[in-house]
């Protein structure tokens, strides 16, 4: 059984008293579960997709990183780039997006490089994977802040610490794997054979005539051909993402992101919104403001948000995903048994 301590904080727009209990939270940890801190701890966020305005903005991340800086602690915020065609899909527009949502106070890392090509591979050997592709700047860490938005997700259910390992620290390559398989398909209709793929391929696995066509046998799933394509023709197919399955391939890629890390989650359950953060459009909560949740396991502290959520709703507000939860305790991510800690 993990602990997961809990302040109860009704609205989001307490800054100062989120920016504090944050603080303490991460205190507390340290004490109570006997963590030390490294010498540079990244910071996994989500910079939120241009457009969206219930992310968690950067503000409530100042106590923390007050804390790190009066301890001689560097950090740094870190974040991946995205499979979808949006403003977060290239260094580029994914560092512009992180000045628009005002990630300036410290260097932000994209840790899986221009086109998802930076990643190592971390061996498991579970039922839907055997290895995963995690974003390099995370997975030579051996320690890093999860600060995590629980809110919902059109495919996951519901978005928290879970999903920011899985989605979050996952290399483009790892996202596709994870969301279908690692075989991108190519409209013949939307190709103009510019060549743009084929120069991108680490693997040589694109043939252009006279239209682009992937070679399955070459195809290592890294994702950078979607990365670079101008004119949206390379993409995978979400159905797949509607599966049970799916939400096993998430647990299994958190638990790949988490290997052998000694990692603080705390989530910060404001704003819950149905949709998530990579939404590029505002959206309207569909339950109350509960507070911060932080705990060194990541299916505990995702456990207890989806409690006390249906606690103060008085009823199951995001359906689905429970799935999630069921498999990660299952390979050993962590418990779902918990001891909730309330300051």
């Amino acid at each position: 059984m993990s602990n997961v301590y809990f302040q109860s904080i009704d609205s989001y727009s307490k800054t100062a008293e989120i920016n504090a209990t944050a603080v303490k939270l991460l205190q507390l940890i340290e004490k109570e579960e006997n963590v030390a801190l490294n010498t540079f701890i990244p910071l996994k966020v989500h910079l939120g997709e241009k457009g969206n305005t219930t992310f968690i903005e950067p503000k409530n991340f100042n106590g923390i990183i007050d804390y790190l800086t009066e301890k001689n602690i560097r950090t740094a915020f870190v974040e991946t780039n995205v499979l979808y065609k949006g403003q977060r899909n290239t260094n580029e527009k994914h560092m512009k997006v992180a000045e628009e949502h005002g990630f300036t106070r410290i260097p932000v890392i994209i840790a899986d490089g221009e086109a998802g090509e930076d990643y190592e591979v971390v061996e498991i050997d579970k039922k839907h994977f055997k290895e995963c592709k995690i974003a390099k700047a995370v997975a030579k860490e051996s320690q890093i802040i999860v600060l995590s938005h629980f809110k919902g997700h059109m495919l996951a259910g519901f978005g928290g610490a879970i999903k920011q390992l899985a989605m979050g620290c996952a290399s483009k390559g790892g996202k596709l794997a994870q969301h279908a398989n690692s075989i991108p398909k190519i409209s013949r209709s939307k190709c103009t054979a510019c060549k743009a793929c084929a120069a991108k391929c680490p693997e040589s696995a694109i043939i252009v005539g006279k239209k682009a066509e992937i070679d399955k046998n070459k195809c290592v799933g890294c994702a950078s051909c979607m990365a670079v394509c101008k004119n949206n023709a390379i993409k995978n197919s979400w159905l797949a993402s509607l599966t049970k399955a799916f939400n096993e391939r998430m647990a299994e890629y958190a638990y790949a992101a988490a290997k052998g890390k000694r990692n603080i989650y705390i989530n910060f359950a404001f704003n819950i919104t149905r949709g998530c953060d990579c939404e590029g459009h505002s959206m309207k909560p569909i339950a109350r403001d509960i507070g911060i949740f932080a705990s060194t396991d990541p299916v505990a502290v995702d456990q207890a948000c989806l409690d006390i959520l249906e606690r103060n709703e008085g009823k199951r507000v995001l359906k689905r995903g429970r799935r999630t939860l069921e498999y990660a305790a299952d390979i050993g991510l962590g418990s779902r048994k918990y001891q909730l800690v309330e300051l």
